[in-house]
């Protein structure tokens, strides 16, 4: 089938916006689904071979975020079109995809230019708990890149943390620490249980293999009297059900237990209060939201894995008001991230860049650009850095 996106008026610009995208798909193939998403994998590399629908693409779609990978393989998901979810598949389950996508482009495009690839992962919550437990309670939480801001329900789960000292994992397929600082998935057998956490009644149930002893590792939860996020496209899944299917295409075929956790981390929020959401930038609206949280509280603000889609220079304009905006605050506050090592590259942490396709990168959590530990990508793995312990409770 021909594609045909019109004249754009400059035939050496759209190859290369052509070329670009094709090559994007192709990286999004061997370095991010390659091990993780059979399906992802072979559908990602086979629109990366397919000019005509990189045409399509890069003269439909604006450049940057809008074109990335995720959002066309979730938009087509959400709409309940051809997807190989087990892959893969061959030619003719790609000429049923290509075909349904371009004959429904209209529909497609409008979810991808309404939606983000943010996804929420409320397993980093199994990294941050050791800390939040540790900080002044009670505590005021503002989460950057919020998404549907399950991570700001710290408290409404439950919490396992095994040993990992010789490799032992929860079981299943989990991630296995590296020497080189990176996780690859492997069937690993269950570790000995170092510390307990949470709500016993809680659906959700989050497993965090880590090192050594259970020192550090929380007994009690934190006390939180305020909670609010901002997203460029803040998710109400409990509320709205479009946004809870937006949020179930973003979870890659295959993976089951992200599928799962994402149901119950919806469930156990689906009684409380909704936290303060606000839509816009991060900049702009972090902080007319900081002054609205009640002054008696230990502000935190906390972002995992969200500003790599921010210019360098972005990130720096970030950092210096989120410093500016914990120093003019009576009492103070904390600052915590967890990111990789690269988009915050003065927080020092021996997490390098995986080397091959199938080693995903550790991110460094770290306290008030302290970096504290290395976690694995959602929230699998706890390793904590030596002389971290933190600050002491309130």
């Amino acid at each position: 089938m021909a594609v045909n996106v019109g004249n754009t008026g400059n035939v050496a610009s759209a190859a290369a916006g052509t070329w670009g995208v094709a090559e994007r798909y192709r990286e999004f193939s061997w370095r991010r689904a390659r091990g993780r998403s059979a399906a992802h994998e072979e559908l990602s590399a086979r629109i990366g071979q397919d000019p005509e629908l990189c045409d399509l693409l890069s003269g439909s779609l604006p450049a940057g975020a809008k074109q990335q990978p995720e959002l066309l393989l979730a938009a087509v998901r959400h709409l309940d079109g051809p997807h190989a979810e087990l892959g893969p598949r061959g030619d003719a389950a790609y000429g049923r995809w290509r075909e349904w996508t371009i004959r429904h482009w209209g529909e497609v495009r409008a979810v991808i230019m309404q939606r983000t690839a943010r996804t929420d992962e409320p397993a980093h919550c199994a990294a941050l708990l050791p800390l939040l437990a540790r900080l002044p309670q009670p505590l005021a939480l503002l989460e950057v890149g919020a998404s549907a801001g399950l991570c700001l329900y710290p408290d409404r789960y439950r919490y396992r943390y095994e040993a990992d000292s010789e490799g032992a994992g929860r079981g299943g397929t989990r991630g296995e620490a590296l020497q080189d600082g990176t996780l690859r998935d492997k069937p690993l057998p269950h570790g000995p249980l170092l510390a307990e956490a949470g709500a016993p009644e809680s659906p959700l149930v989050l497993g965090c293999r880590t090192e050594g002893t259970a020192d550090g590792l929380p007994g009690r939860l934190p006390r939180i009297v305020w909670r609010a996020g901002i997203d460029l496209d803040p998710l109400d899944p409990v509320a709205e059900p479009d946004d809870l299917r937006w949020l179930q295409a973003l979870v890659w075929p295959g993976d089951g237990e992200r599928a799962a956790r994402l149901a119950a981390a919806v469930e156990a929020v689906r009684r409380v209060p909704r936290p303060r959401m606000v839509r816009g930038d991060l900049v702009h609206e972090l902080p007319p939201l900081a002054a609205e949280a009640p002054p008696e509280a230990t502000l935190v603000v906390f972002h995992s894995d969200v500003l790599a889609c921010l210019s360098p220079a972005r990130r720096e304009e970030f950092a210096r008001l989120v410093r500016s905006l914990l120093r003019g605050r009576p009492g103070g506050g904390h600052w915590i991230s967890q990111e990789h090592h690269s988009v915050l590259p003065w927080i020092t942490a021996p997490a390098p860049y995986a080397p091959r396709p199938q080693d995903a990168p550790l991110l460094t959590l770290a306290l008030d650009e302290r970096p504290v530990a290395l976690t694995g990508p959602h929230g699998e793995l706890l390793r904590r850095l030596p002389g971290t312990d933190g600050p002491a409770a309130g």
